[in-house]
Parts: structure tokens; sequence; C-alpha cells
């Protein structure tokens, strides 16, 4: 029986995909551009595995930022950030705006078309909240990967 040797480098440092950002301006064009560059980074990456879910989570975020958070005169910040551990991704978005956002409860939420986006979130991401930035906040969400398995 002939020993096959093994191809894998164990001192070669795999290369792990740069985080994406982008600043984007209090205008009604900003949303759609934000969804177009997640969907960039995404196919740069190779996620294919919840783009659209992550696309959707982008829309809402960066929707949200503009009419709850973006000052006038202000923008958002879109930072997409690579997860290393298992070729997920991590959504962030920046504004400088007061308040926390919350999913709106059950008994509370209005029949119109607003305060569905943060739901959207909650059930499409697999972590989501909201941290401390001076001015304002960043509203972040993430999505495991399911990192390919070493032929």
């Amino acid at each position: 029986m002939a020993t096959q040797r093994d191809t894998f480098h164990v001192n070669v440092e795999i290369p792990h995909p740069s985080p994406r950002e982008r600043f984007y301006r209090r205008e009604r064009d900003s949303v759609p551009a934000a969804r177009s560059f997640a969907r960039e980074a995404l196919a740069d990456w190779g996620v294919r595995e919840r783009a659209y879910d992550v696309v959707l989570c982008v829309s809402e975020l960066a929707t949200n930022a503009l009419v709850h958070g973006v000052p006038q005169g202000r923008g958002f910040l879109l930072r997409l950030l690579p997860l290393p551990y298992d070729g997920g991704v991590r959504v962030e978005v920046h504004d400088s705006g007061d308040g926390v956002p919350a999913v709106p409860q059950a008994d509370v939420r209005e029949p119109g078309e607003g305060g569905r986006g943060l739901l959207l979130v909650s059930e499409l991401a697999d972590k989501w909240g909201v941290g401390e930035r001076d001015p304002g906040k960043i509203v972040w969400c993430e999505f495991a990967g399911s990192r390919p398995s070493s032929p």
C-alpha cells in the first residue's frame, strides 16, 4: 500500500475576505444603492446561502436608519463583515440618531405598512442587536454560514 501525501499546507494562511463599508447620505436612492452594494460584496465573497435574507435585512436596516435614525443633512454607514469562523456575514448600520430600535409588540402594531422592518430582521437573522456609538447607534444582525468542508 502506497502512502499518500497530504496536499494541505499547515503554515499557509487562508485568506479571509475583507470587510466592506460605504457611507450613504439621507437620500431616496441610498436604500437601493445599499442593496446593490451588499449583493456585490456577497457575490465577491462567494456567499450564496442566505444571500437574499442578508440583502433584505440590509434594505430594512438602511430604511430604518433613513426614516428614524439619520438627522437632516447626515447619513449612515453600512458595514458588511465576513465572519471568519463559519463563512457567515455580519451587517452593521451606523447612524447618528437617538433612540433604541425595538421590534414592535404584536398587540401594539399598527395595520399600516410601517413597523415590520425589525420584525423581518429578527425573523431572518440568527442574531441582531443595537450597539452604542457616539453620537447615535449601530444596529446589527448576523447570519451564520456553513464553511465548506475540506476535500
